[in-house]
């Protein structure tokens, strides 16, 4: 069997490591990126099967890069986790408008991200 794909994005060092160590104690296959353009080209280039992607970045920010990669039809089949320290409803709101499958709050729960991701998948 294929191990599924996901590319992390976050522009904190740390926050990548969390999430990337997560992810492959599940057995996905990852890859990460730094800031929201790195996540565009990688996303076209690599198609992972999933994005779980930071809001708060430089560059573009992950409601910027979730509409892109949603509104371009070489990306826009890919599953999306949008996950930030943005908690408000309103960001809920507006990041599930951008075409965002999920969205969950920092610091994360491993086992909620595990369950967001399996559903998705």
């Amino acid at each position: 069997m294929l191990r599924k794909s996901i590319l992390v994005v976050d522009d904190s060092a740390t926050e990548r490591r969390m999430v990337s160590t997560t992810l492959r104690q599940k057995g996905y296959q990852v890859t990460t990126a730094e800031d929201g353009e790195e996540a565009i080209s990688k996303a076209k280039d690599d198609k992972p099967d999933l994005i779980v992607l930071d809001v708060v970045m430089p560059k573009k920010n992950g409601f910027q890069v979730c509409r892109k990669l949603k509104m371009t039809p070489a990306t826009k089949d890919i599953k999306i986790v949008l996950l930030t320290s943005k908690d408000q409803e309103t960001d809920k709101f507006w990041g599930m408008r951008q075409g965002a499958d999920a969205y969950l709050t920092k610091p994360f729960d491993g086992n909620l991200l595990l369950d967001t991701v399996a559903g998705l998948l």
